[in-house]
Formats: structure tokens, sequence, C-alpha cells
């Protein structure tokens, strides 16, 4: 059994460039996406995108060193 899942979409016109609507046709060739699809994936991307809330880590505790010196963990034994 397959489920569906249908999203609303509102039909909008937008003016590009000659240049702006080629390469979006390019791009659309290029990777087997629609037209469509890139431009609201481009909105996703630049309008809706998501807020950062503050600094990202990977670590936790102190850095043992600074950022300018990430090469010298290579100098360890």
């Amino acid at each position: 059994m397959s489920i569906s899942k249908v999203t609303h979409m509102e039909k909008t016109q937008v003016y590009l460039r000659k240049e702006e609507l080629a390469a979006l046709r390019k791009a659309s060739a290029r990777t087997g996406r629609s037209v469509a699809e890139l431009v609201r994936d481009a909105v996703r991307k630049a309008v809706l995108k998501p807020q950062t809330t503050g600094p990202v880590a990977i670590w936790d505790g102190e850095p043992k060193r600074r950022s300018v010196d990430h090469d010298s963990v290579h100098d360890e034994p």
C-alpha cells in the first residue's frame, strides 16, 4: 500500500533576465530536476534557511590549542 503526501503549492510568476533563465535551464538539464524545483530549493536555502542559535562545537571542554595552530596536532607522537 502506498501513501501519498500532498503538498499545497501556489503558482506565481517571476521575471528573470535571459542569462538567469538560461542558467536555470542548463542546471535543470544537467541535474534532471525541473526549473521550478531548482527555484524552490534556492528559496529554501536563501530565504528560509534555519537561523543559527549559537556556536557549534564537536568537542566538550576547553580547546587544547588555538585554531591557527590546528596543524600542530600532527607534530605530537
